[in-house]
């Protein structure tokens, strides 16, 4: 399945653990629609298995998700994958360190996503969340109160940001992205287009497979986003409710007291 590994791999070899050297003015992120945005988004289990997909061909030859168990795979909040399909998925794609047999062995759903730190790649596993999409004037943050954090926004604005150019700088190749900060990153474009085939004959195009990997990386950030929204929208419910009661039981109480005032 690896089968964009080499590729990927001599592209990050270069790269520093943040990815890039160069730093600067914020770049330009694209506003995505996703599913899972808004007080009653959620996530689109269909697209989760796609950047499912996308992540396991192209990303983890480079990056791991070490904060994330396999077995959430099958998490209906996620990509809700059958048992015995995350039980193939985690043997036939990694191999984890048991310490017991002093040796390596096929992963199992209990284990955790491999770190993959060799190649000094970051790890993927909050990236959604750590990185910030979208920001006001003067870095006042007043865009991410009207459009959330944009951290998925982010990832799918890199990964088709990429505009051809390169240059040179100390040995080191760097690339030109319009969603990077001060321009030029030092990871090269992990995604062309047509890198995977999808079974349920979804789109491949680049915009679109950014759009699936990024999503998946969101609900990796925040496997909890569905439960988290429908806890708050609860809590909402009833503090309005309370503040209805609050103030009837108010009026009733102080409704003799009034009366009296006025006669």
């Amino acid at each position: 399945m690896f089968r964009k590994l080499a590729t990927t791999a001599a592209l990050v070899l270069a790269t520093s653990t943040g990815g890039a050297f160069a730093a600067g003015t914020s770049g330009h992120v694209e506003n995505f629609d996703f599913s899972f945005e808004g007080p009653f988004g959620t996530f689109d289990q269909a697209q989760l298995q796609r950047g499912l997909q996308v992540y396991t061909e192209v990303c983890a030859a480079c990056h791991g998700l070490k904060y994330v168990p396999i077995r959430d795979l099958s998490s209906e909040m996620g990509p809700g994958l059958p048992e015995d399909q995350v039980r193939a998925y985690a043997e036939q794609n990694f191999e984890v360190f048991d310490a017991e047999l002093d040796d390596f062995r096929p992963a199992r759903p209990t284990d955790h996503f491999p770190a993959n730190d060799a190649l000094g790649a970051p790890d993927l596993s909050l990236m959604a969340k750590a990185r910030a999409g979208f920001h006001g004037p003067y870095g006042l943050g007043i865009n991410q109160f009207f459009k959330g954090m944009g951290g998925p926004e982010y990832i799918a604005s890199l990964l088709t940001g990429y505009t051809g150019e390169t240059k040179e700088e100390a040995g080191t190749i760097l690339y030109e992205n319009t969603a990077f900060p001060g321009g030029w990153i030092s990871m090269g474009p992990p995604l062309y287009g047509d890198d995977v085939d999808y079974a349920d004959g979804h789109s491949t195009e680049l915009e679109h497979i950014a759009e699936d990997v990024s999503a998946f990386l969101m609900w990796t950030a925040e496997p909890k986003l569905m439960a988290r929204k429908q806890a708050g929208f609860a809590g909402v419910l009833f503090l309005t409710v309370l503040s209805v009661l609050l103030y009837l039981t108010n009026k009733r109480i102080w409704a003799p007291v009034k009366n009296r005032t006025k006669d």
